[in-house]
């Protein structure tokens, strides 16, 4: 099988924000991959701004003169690149045609722009939209097994599909009387429950402000990760939901009781796909799940209203996931190595790191504790 032949054009990550020409054509490949809001160009430009370290380089793909690819890498150690990866992304910063072959893509650049390295990797893929099988060996070509395919986390969504009442009564019978005592516990104390929808640009300062209250009350202010207005995290999320409400497709849920806020819940509709990426609620209260009385008025909202088809969730299946959902999917990481024995010894490697770090589990059931240091599958 003869692989396409792409040309590359490369280029620094510090203007992406200011190239039109180069954020239209990656708007366009997007559109071809599930059009994903946190993969705009605007959301990439955002992330770059706060999260980069200004090395980041752009790799412009070529087939036949027409732009099919567009990576933006960082370099790990001396002589690997990955894809830009910060943890606000729920995938990796790529955008490709739908016709084209992620594996020949990172082939190609591995033998081509990038000047000698060892290891390619592209982070946490969608099998959605690009399904394992196009990376799996299928040809002569690659059965010198010059990758590796690594499974990221689960991931789980829900199709509003029939009505609420029956999507409802599938859910756990614990689940469902909880929520239904809470409630009437609220009633009987006198509380009143409110959802307030926002989507107007105009709100979304505000809301993110409430929302980093809720954060930084909570374990996340320990870890210095909770949203503020002053910080990168704050910086990235206002630029997002901003643009996002400009063009009608920010859509915040947030849970009040008595007026006061306590949970929160930050997505983007776009096409009728809901996607969550943050959730905020008020730990202090015990007696309550605050943010699963408000996943139930969503999730009545959704079926009534009929705006959401399908939610995703883009986070590690928890177990609050499978209380709403049985669907999941798991994302994937492929790297590609210059040579096969390359990636052979390193999965031997690792393979006897996992045997290591087992024994010495099992040896500190029986004797104090003894440093023990993991070996690095890295290349450096």
């Amino acid at each position: 099988m003869t692989r396409p032949t792409f040309t590359w054009n490369k280029s620094s990550a510090t203007h992406f924000h200011t190239d039109a020409v180069l954020q239209a054509a990656w708007d366009q490949l997007n559109c071809q991959r599930g059009s994903l809001p946190f993969l705009d160009a605007s959301a990439i430009s955002a992330a770059l701004s706060n999260f980069g370290n200004g090395r980041e380089i752009v790799l412009t793909g070529y087939l036949r003169e027409q732009i099919v690819a567009i990576f933006i890498l960082s370099k790990i150690g001396r002589l690997q690149w990955a894809t830009f990866q910060p943890s606000q992304l729920p995938l990796g910063a790529w955008v490709g045609a739908a016709q084209v072959d992620l594996y020949d893509l990172v082939h190609s650049l591995m033998r081509g722009p990038l000047g000698f390295c060892l290891a390619v990797s592209v982070t946490q893929i969608d099998p959605l939209y690009t399904p394992r099988s196009i990376t799996e060996p299928h040809s002569d070509a690659r059965q010198s097994s010059d990758y590796r395919i690594d499974d990221y986390i689960s991931t789980a969504s829900i199709d509003i599909k029939g009505s609420f009442e029956e999507y409802w009564a599938a859910r756990g019978k614990n689940l469902r009387q909880n929520l239904r005592k809470q409630r009437n516990k609220l009633t009987a104390d006198g509380v009143v429950a409110t959802m307030n929808k926002l989507t107007d640009a105009a709100a979304m300062a505000q809301v993110l402000a409430r929302y980093g209250a809720l954060e930084s009350a909570g374990w996340k202010a320990d870890r210095g990760t909770a949203i503020h207005p002053n910080n990168a995290q704050g910086r990235f999320y206002l630029s997002l939901f901003e643009l996002a409400g400009k063009r009608g497709e920010a859509l915040v849920y947030e849970y009040l009781l008595n007026d006061r806020t306590v949970a929160i819940n930050l997505g983007l509709l776009r096409a009728g796909q809901l996607i969550v990426l943050k959730t905020a609620y008020d730990e202090s209260i015990k007696t309550l799940s605050p943010a699963f009385l408000l996943r139930e008025e969503e999730l009545q909202a959704f079926f009534g209203e009929g705006h959401v088809q399908r939610i995703e969730y883009y986070g590690k299946v928890m177990d609050w996931h499978t209380k709403l959902t049985q669907e999941t999917r798991t994302l994937y990481h492929l790297t590609v190595y210059r040579w096969a024995w390359l990636q052979a010894w390193l999965t031997r490697r690792q393979a006897k790191a996992k045997i290591a770090q087992a024994t010495a589990v099992q040896t500190s059931v029986s004797e104090p504790a003894v440093n023990s240091t993991p070996v690095a599958t890295e290349l450096h």
